[in-house]
């Protein structure tokens, strides 16, 4: 069995989770790295609009903050955000959360 894997488009800095976000995620059987991947391939989710999607993309080459927007297996909402550092394209972190949770 062959495996690819394809680099991340980005650093996710430190990589965090809310308590609400990781029940959410166990509950539907997934795993945490299944959103984490996801969001670092740019794959921005189904959840989010087009405004926010070009954003994201441009994000990737100035360095500014990064939003991807999920649903677990049964439905819950989850986002994926990586904070920016500073101008330079260096990341602070990567938090998965609920949206209430922001």
């Amino acid at each position: 069995m062959t495996q690819t894997t394809t680099a991340a488009k980005f650093h996710p800095g430190r990589i965090v989770a809310t308590p609400g976000a990781l029940e959410a995620i166990r509950a539907s059987g997934q795993s945490p790295e299944t959103f984490l991947a996801a969001h670092l391939d740019g794959y921005w989710g189904g959840d989010l609009c087009d405004e926010d999607r070009l954003l994201n993309d441009e994000a990737l080459s100035d360095g500014s903050r990064i939003l991807s927007a999920y649903r677990t297996l049964r439905g819950e909402r989850l986002w994926a955000i990586t904070e920016a550092v500073g101008d330079d394209g260096r990341r602070a972190s990567t938090c998965l959360l609920l949206p209430e949770e922001y």
